[in-house]
């Protein structure tokens, strides 16, 4: 086939078959010029895969500190969850670093091993965490030392919490905003907590001296023990961090230290490419990298006419230029470099700062207003009557007014007081019906409040479908409570409640109590019947499809109305489907025991069927990869094992240690208790995946304490149950739910746990999600103390669940539709993403990579 090409300026334009985009880096530069290809109608140019070394979707790493201070959970952050990836058509490889790129060949290597070939490529790596040399930070077989940290990720988040609960003495290096987003942070969690700052005032790179006096005043005021002009010399410690050394000798005890010194482009890709690199990839006006040829790259990694940007508003700017490049939008567009202002608050306080921090030029005039008892810092800077900087700390109220004199370059009264000072100039507490239509509202993201205006008019008329529209409040978000007004204003009143976060699925506006109801009140036993009965006329919704299946399955257990298309491609052939377009069969064997009979027919099995792996999982089991879909009931026969789960939203396997029968060490049976479990639950429906551990000794070799239910043997005939855990891409310590006095007692207490999760678990919302949300002290009251009644229900329930089991390999043998096990089309030889075929689900078209089982779609990878 030959496809027509023409020409608009910079980068041809295809009609005919869509050209490969690659995007390394899923974080905000690189996900928000994803958006901006899309939103010009990229979908029809281009086959988009996007790399991400963090196996999420894309979040707003602004918002990390307030995570870190409890002002925000996790799941607000995110800008783009993974099923907006599968919604969206793009094959996301959440979780996979790229080591380097081809350009000759034009091929991106992946730490997997992988090669996926481009014909667009944009880097977008962000930076990384400085960590400036000091005496002691690695052990001498250069690994860090325990109780070091820096504070750039979801992940370094989630592990300052996790130490914030269990330490009392922190120290935090950097006085910038990430180091006093920190300390602050620490500090909520009531940690003594030491800043070490080099420079002679905290956010030098931002502020001016007198601001950061005052600067340091609310500091301190917040209890935390600020030195700044101190370098600091050494770390101390020798398996773990005890303190850190300053260049005069005193030692600053700590239990942990969080390294916040700066941030640094990351540019090891384009290093490893060959790729020109001075401080950040060179990139000219065009975001085109320099010498490689249809290579682009944006964000914190770039160095632009000399300068590289660590905020939101520049890296918007480029991502919008590189996509009217990319799509022919408009192929003249450039990027000139930005205008930097910036909205932040910095350890609970309000900072404002545009342009120069102070003045630079003799001509300059320079109105300050300091009030360090209470906390504020005004000024402002004017050149040839125009604003060319203001610094806003504490008291940010004339923030709306310089920002549009700022932007648009409007000239200033001869009254330079009334900028800071209320002498009838407007401010932002006049109201926002008095603001000017093309006042910009988001710096962040470049939205006036016209637009704005413009999208209540066209009918979002709630906040979230206002910052869904425009953008507005989705950087910093220390616009949130403007964008607020202006929508209410423009609405004409009260703003529209945004309910559907609270629904189960978003095709059904229920949330899952009152969707549970409805379903058991009208006896509705198939998906089509919810969406018939319950759907805003009766309009079936493809991405919420699996998650009704799901609750349905576990709301009737005697049997519901299957519906093929409502499943994932692994439950609708019970095998994990794999890039390949193969798939990997896992037998049972519970708690990890097998039989040399089991052996050698998994043997025979593998030589029979040509699989192209057998391999050992992490659940203690054997994995066949490679088996073909039309082969799967025969495999499945000559085994003669049960499934193992290991593709399903289920209960899926129990990880054991030898317990008593062999370890010097072993305080109960695990091994059996460990069989009894996974033989009691084995298959039964979860809202995500459930992997539980049984150790027989807190020396816990089979990782009991960061599993969705751990089991721990602690002498005496006595267990711990702890529930909560992860170690996958998030690492958590389960909690401990309760210490009982029989093997007996864990199996009904996880059967009551595992229940209790079923009916009141969001859909793919894991155990750690889960357990933390409730807070254990509710989950304990609810299921130890039976504070509200619901334990005889539960085990009732669970019961029922257990006695309608049924192997879901016994469909091998009575399929379910004729072309359950029909022959799939390889995927070895596809260029990108195949179409979906007629019918399927929306989302990934079978085969699609995406490694992340919270993606709504048909195919789920597992490596």
């Amino acid at each position: 086939m030959t496809a027509t090409t023409t020409r608009t300026g910079g980068i041809p334009h295809q009609r005919g078959p869509k050209r490969r985009l690659v995007v390394v880096g899923n974080g905000m530069a690189g996900a928000r010029a994803v958006e901006e290809v899309l939103e010009r109608g990229g979908a029809e140019q281009f086959e988009v895969t996007v790399f991400g070394a963090e196996p999420y979707g894309n979040y707003n790493r602004i918002m990390l500190s307030h995570v870190l201070t409890g002002e925000q959970e996790e799941e607000a952050i995110f800008l783009n969850s993974l099923p907006w990836y599968a919604e969206n058509g793009i094959d996301l490889r959440a979780g996979v670093a790229v080591t380097r790129v081809d350009t000759f060949a034009k091929l991106v290597h992946d730490a997997q091993g992988g090669t996926t070939p481009y014909d667009v490529l944009v880097i977008a790596t962000g930076s990384s965490p400085f960590f400036p040399a000091m005496e002691g930070l690695h052990r001498p077989d250069g690994s860090m030392l325990e109780g070091v940290f820096g504070f750039r990720t979801l992940d370094d988040t989630r592990a300052l919490l996790a130490a914030a609960r269990e330490h009392r003495r922190a120290v935090v290096i950097g006085g910038g905003l990430l180091g006093l987003e920190a300390a602050h942070g620490l500090a909520t969690h009531g940690l003594h907590v030491d800043l070490v700052h080099s420079p002679k005032h905290l956010m030098n790179q931002q502020l001016g001296p007198e601001a950061g006096r005052v600067l340091r005043r609310v500091v301190e005021g917040l209890g935390i023990t600020v030195h700044t002009g101190v370098r600091t010399k050494g770390v101390l410690g020798t398996e773990r961090v005890t303190g850190v050394e300053l260049p005069d000798g005193r030692v600053l005890e700590a239990d942990l230290v969080v390294v916040a010194a700066g941030i640094r482009p990351s540019t090891d890709v384009a290093l490893a490419s060959g790729l020109e690199v001075e401080r950040g990839i060179v990139v000219d006006d065009r975001m085109r990298v320099e010498g490689a040829e249809d290579v682009y790259a944006v964000g914190e990694c770039v160095q632009h006419r000399g300068q590289t940007y660590g905020l939101v508003a520049p890296l918007w700017e480029q991502a919008g230029v590189l996509a009217d490049h990319l799509t022919g939008t408009d192929p003249d567009a450039e990027y000139h470099g930005s205008r930097t202002a910036t909205k932040l608050k910095v350890a609970g306080v309000d900072l404002v700062q545009m342009g120069l921090p102070g003045p630079e030029r003799d001509e300059d005039e320079f109105v300050v207003f300091s009030e360090p008892h209470r906390g504020v810092y005004l000024n402002v800077v004017v050149r040839d009557d125009r604003l060319v900087g203001a610094t806003l700390l504490g008291d940010v109220r004339k923030t709306t007014f310089l920002q549009q004199a700022f932007d648009q370059g409007l000239p200033l009264p001869e009254e330079r007081m009334s900028l800071l000072f209320d002498l009838g100039t407007p401010a932002q507490d006049v109201g926002v019906a008095e603001l000017d239509e093309h006042a910009q509202v988001c710096n962040c993201n470049g939205v006036t409040k016209g637009e704005i205006v413009r999208a209540v008019q066209d009918g979002a008329t709630s906040l979230t479908a206002v910052m869904g529209a425009t953008k507005a409040a989705k950087g910093c978000g220390s616009c949130t409570s403007v964008v607020e007004q202006i929508t209410a204003w423009a609405a004409g009143g009260a703003l529209t409640v945004d309910e559907s976060a609270s629904w189960y699925v978003p095709g059904v506006p229920m949330a899952k109590p009152e969707l549970m109801a409805a379903i058991r009140e009208r006896g509705l036993r198939s998906v089509s019947a919810v969406f018939r009965e319950l759907a805003p006329g009766g309009v079936e919704d493809a991405k919420s499809k699996m998650g009704l299946t799901s609750l349905l399955r576990m709301m009737w257990p005697d049997g519901i109305e299957e519906e093929r298309d409502g499943r994932f491609i692994n439950d609708r052939v019970h095998a994990n489907i794999q890039r390949d377009g193969t798939f990997s069969v896992v037998p049972q064997m519970k708690g990890g025991v097998t039989t040399p009979e089991q052996l050698r027919k998994i043997a025979d099995v593998a030589d029979k069927y040509d699989v192209g792996m057998v391999k050992v999982t992490g659940g203690q089991r054997l994995d066949l990869l490679g088996v073909k879909k039309e082969d799967l009931p025969k495999v499945w026969k000559d085994l003669g094992m049960p499934s193992g789960y290991a593709y399903g939203k289920s209960f899926r396997t129990v990880k054991t240690c030898v317990g008593t029968d062999f370890c010097r060490f072993g305080l109960g049976d695990s091994t059996k208790l460990g069989i009894d479990i996974e033989t009691r639950f084995q298959g039964v429906e979860t809202p995500a995946k459930l992997k539980l551990g049984v150790v027989g000794c807190p020396r816990n070799c089979a990782e009991a304490y960061v599993k969705d239910v751990g089991v721990v043997a602690i002498g005496s005939g006595r267990w711990e149950v702890y529930v909560g855990g992860a170690a996958g891409a998030s690492v958590r310590k389960g909690d401990l739910l309760a210490t009982v006095d029989s093997p007996e007692e864990v199996i009904a207490l996880t059967g009551r746990f595992i229940q209790f999760y079923r009916e009141w678990g969001n859909w793919l919302e894991r155990t750690y999600e889960f357990v933390p949300r409730l807070g254990i002290e509710r989950v304990r009251a609810v299921l130890v103390e039976d504070s509200d009644g619901l334990v005889e229900g539960l085990d009732e329930r669970m019961q029922a669940t257990v006695d309608n089991y049924r192997d879901p390999w016994l469909e091998g043998e009575q399929p379910v539709t004729t072309g359950q096990f029909r022959p799939s089309l390889p995927l070895v030889d596809l260029p990108l993403v195949p179409r979906r075929p007629a019918g399927a689900p929306g989302g990934l078209a079978a085969g699609v990579h995406a490694n992340s089982d919270a993606v709504p779609a048909t195919a789920e990878v597992t490596r």
